[in-house]
């Protein structure tokens, strides 16, 4: 103890050593923007980029809430709860994107389960009424069986190239029991890139000419843009790289 208290003395007098200096910060004070909402479940937050202020709070059993802080009040965007599965914990209502266009076309995407457990990745478009989406205008984009509870991944967003990115998990169960992470004949264990403003052939959507596997002729799946994950339950864009950072949560 001796020795490094004179060695601390010793670096403090020598020169160009920097003694810390103790900052105070300013005042800050609290303003509650929002008011108490209540909420079931709630595993996502976002905005529609529209300028509205307002805040989007998906419930994982199917629900969308939209708050808005100017006018202080909350309504239902989209209840889907009569058609989604959340009987797992890993299941339900998981992901919400808007279309980098929204304000214009007013399209909207989701990701829940449904059926004996089914991923659905769906589209659809706000109603009259900008605080309401029109729940029949539903279009299915694609849809991938799950075999286990859990690891279903369920994010979507769209990325700085605006197209559409989705998150799968590996089928769930313990070890990538079903073979998955590295299995490229599969939608699972990926994140998909997605260009929804065109549609290829018989699909809902178009393949990007310069994903990884687009053309291959090795039946590999060409929505695939990252593969070999485990449960990638979030993502998000960095806004000055453009870097795509993941949450692998299995």
């Amino acid at each position: 103890m001796y020795l490094l208290s004179v060695l601390a003395l010793l670096l403090s007098a020598a020169p160009g050593w920097a003694q810390p200096q103790t900052q105070r910060l300013s005042p800050r004070e609290l303003e509650q923007v929002f008011e108490l909402v209540p909420l079931s479940q709630p595993v996502f937050l976002t905005h529609a980029g529209d300028g509205s202020g307002r805040v989007f709070v998906v419930e994982q059993p199917g629900r969308i809430k939209v708050i808005d802080a100017n006018s202080a009040t909350d309504a239902t965007f989209l209840d889907l709860r009569n058609r989604v599965n959340n009987g797992p914990g890993e299941a339900g209502l998981l992901g919400l994107a808007f279309h980098p266009s929204y304000a214009l076309n007013g399209r909207l995407f989701v990701s829940y389960t449904f059926g004996d457990l089914t991923s659905r990745i769906s589209e659809f478009h706000v109603s009259g009424d900008p605080d309401s989406a029109d729940v029949a205008s539903e279009q299915v984009l694609l849809e991938v069986a799950q075999p286990a509870g859990n690891h279903n991944g369920g994010q979507i967003d769209f990325g700085p190239d605006g197209m559409l990115y989705v998150s799968f998990g590996d089928g769930g169960a313990s070890n990538d029991r079903f073979g998955n992470g590295q299995n490229l004949t599969t939608l699972l264990a990926a994140i998909l890139r997605l260009d929804v403003d065109r549609r290829d052939d018989e699909l809902a959507y178009a393949i990007p000419p310069d994903n990884p596997f687009a053309g291959n002729d090795e039946g590999w799946r060409e929505e695939i843009w990252a593969w070999g994950l485990r449960n990638p339950w979030r993502f998000s864009f960095d806004r000055t790289t453009g870097q795509l950072w993941v949450g692998d949560v299995g």
